[in-house]
């Protein structure tokens, strides 16, 4: 069974990035696309923002 959410190392993994990033990447995201702080990120909505296949991403995570 697949998720639909993206967690922070999810993010970690995806962009090389340290966790301290990722979770501002998160946040940041969150709300440029008018999310609530208490609203998950999905890794389509991720995927989208950063201009990445969502298939791939979630075959690295998969």
């Amino acid at each position: 069974m697949k998720r639909l959410v993206i967690h922070t190392k999810d993010v970690m993994i995806v962009t090389g990035k340290s966790e301290r990033y990722s979770r501002y990447l998160i946040k940041k995201i969150k709300e440029e696309i008018g999310k609530q702080e208490h609203q998950y990120l999905t890794i389509r909505e991720f995927s989208e923002y950063l201009g990445l296949n969502a298939d791939e991403v979630e075959e690295i995570l998969f």
